[in-house]
């Protein structure tokens, strides 16, 4: 069965609406929530409001602190700036080694996801948000893949924080949609004529980029 075509679960349901409602402010930063709350939110029961509440927290949209329950994650100026630093010099160093090792199969999904991406540009409805989210996220992680590096891989699982990565893309113009399209391109371009320099350094424009743009909301906000 195709992917688009399975059932979703009450548990998917859950954590698509909450993450949507995260996403749009209707739940806000630091917004005190308990899983009995948001069941009835949702009309659901709290088995499936649980299973999305977990994803949530691995994700980075909710933290749960000891005595204060679950928050909608706040992400202040100087945690930004770390995750984007970590980012810069793991998916750096990541798109490096892919250009060593990725397979012929891998740099032809790379070049895939990176159309997959232009495609939508610019993002008008939600489900462009949605289409371009995935294949940015396939994008990094087939990268990731191709760096043939499980210890890297790890060290990105716990860096990368969704929540921020996905805040980022709702917070770009058309022109930094496009712009950060063609960097996916030139990523592709770098890893598939096997240039690491070249593939090191258009990741770093591509993470600086995104730095930029969110650092720039946060003036304006």
């Amino acid at each position: 069965m195709a992917k688009d075509d399975r059932p979703v679960s009450a548990a998917d349901s859950a954590y698509l609406t909450l993450r949507a409602d995260i996403l749009s402010g209707d739940l806000p930063a630091d917004e005190r929530l308990t899983e009995m709350g948001l069941a009835d939110r949702l009309g659901l029961s709290r088995t499936p409001v649980r299973e999305a509440v977990k994803r949530l927290l691995i994700e980075g949209f909710l933290t749960r602190a000891p005595g204060e329950g679950l928050r909608v994650t706040a992400l202040h100026a100087d945690e930004v700036d770390q995750i984007f630093r970590i980012r810069l010099m793991l998916e750096s160093y990541g798109a490096r080694r892919a250009a060593e090792f990725a397979s012929d199969a891998e740099i032809t999904e790379l070049f895939r996801l990176a159309d997959a991406i232009s495609a939508r540009v610019p993002a008008r409805t939600e489900a462009d948000y949605d289409a371009m989210t995935e294949a940015n996220a396939a994008f990094h992680r087939t990268i990731t893949q191709a760096a043939r590096s499980p210890r890297l891989s790890s060290m990105l699982s716990l860096a990368v924080n969704l929540g921020l990565v996905l805040r980022t893309y709702r917070m770009y113009s058309a022109q930094d949609m496009a712009r950060q399209a063609r960097h996916h391109h030139d990523i592709a371009q770098a890893i598939a004529t096997r240039d690491p320099e070249w593939a090191e350094a258009a990741m770093s424009h591509h993470v600086l980029a995104a730095a930029a743009i969110a650092r720039a909301r946060r003036t304006r906000t």
